[in-house]
């Protein structure tokens, strides 16, 4: 009998493998605070995920989150992601490192869940999601499982020195980009070693910073930028900041003065 004969035959026929079509992980990156800075991307990314993440602090929405409030009109598609800390532990603590890194092991499981049954989830990213993103701890844990795309977003430090109208880098300048949570020796040794730096991430560590950047000698060319391109929007030299208060989303930029032909 040839294959001919074979399609008349009583016999099933061999039922094709299933396909299996799984979820991408997106890396949305939302920007420095202000919506009009989100790429087209990001916008047809937002629109269309069934899962949206967005971290946040317990009773409270995230900024990444604030920033999509001109997109996002279904809390169905919604999944936020609440920190067991913030700032209320040292990141070396090691209460804290274990309790990230059960609070990332665990989204990333639930994360899964949505992406094994075909779901496509948006991770909403202040900033751009490869530059000190929380997304990154999620994408480490899925990205060897699933599709992943990142989508670039406008940094926070760009946002900043161009709202502060301060060109950070000129012909062969090295730029720094410092957190503050690093130790005040530390950050005068970067400072003195570098033509200009960006120092995040402030805080309660301003004093630190100041101190630092005094015993650097940059002090008098640092500016200090608060909420960059969002609602409340401060920028000054920091030599003329009377007071040592900072938020979060603050930082303090030190130009460069390089070759200018």
């Amino acid at each position: 009998m040839d294959a001919r004969d074979s399609l008349l035959t009583d016999e099933p026929a061999a039922e094709a493998p299933a396909l299996v079509t799984t979820g991408t992980l997106y890396g949305v990156g939302m920007g420095p605070g202000d919506p009009d800075y989100l790429t087209v991307r990001a916008v047809r990314v937002l629109e269309r995920a069934p899962v949206l993440v967005h971290f946040c602090k317990k009773g409270r929405r995230g900024n990444a989150r604030t920033i999509a409030d001109a997109i996002l009109r279904d809390p169905a598609r919604e999944f936020p992601l609440v920190y067991p800390y913030t700032t209320e532990l040292a990141p070396d603590h090691a209460d804290y490192v274990a309790a990230l890194a059960g609070f990332y092991d665990d989204a990333a499981g639930k994360l899964a869940d949505h992406l094994g049954a075909g779901r496509d989830v948006a991770i909403l990213s202040e900033g751009d999601p490869f530059f000190y993103g929380s997304f990154m701890h999620l994408w480490r844990r899925l990205k060897d499982r699933f599709p992943v795309e990142v989508v670039p977003g406008v940094t926070g430090m760009s946002g900043c020195w161009t709202r502060a109208g301060t060109p950070i880098t000129w012909g062969d300048d090295v730029l720094t980009v410092l957190p503050a949570t690093l130790g005040r020796a530390a950050l005068a040794e970067r400072l003195r070693g570098t033509d200009a730096a960006v120092v995040m991430k402030l805080g309660r560590h301003l004093p630190k910073v100041r101190a630092a950047l005094a015993e650097a000698g940059l002090l008098d060319r640092a500016v200090y930028v608060e909420r960059g391109t969002m609602k409340g929007e401060r920028v000054i030299p920091l030599a003329r900041k009377a007071d040592d208060e900072a938020p979060y989303f603050s930082m303090v930029l030190v130009p460069g003065e390089g070759r200018r032909p």
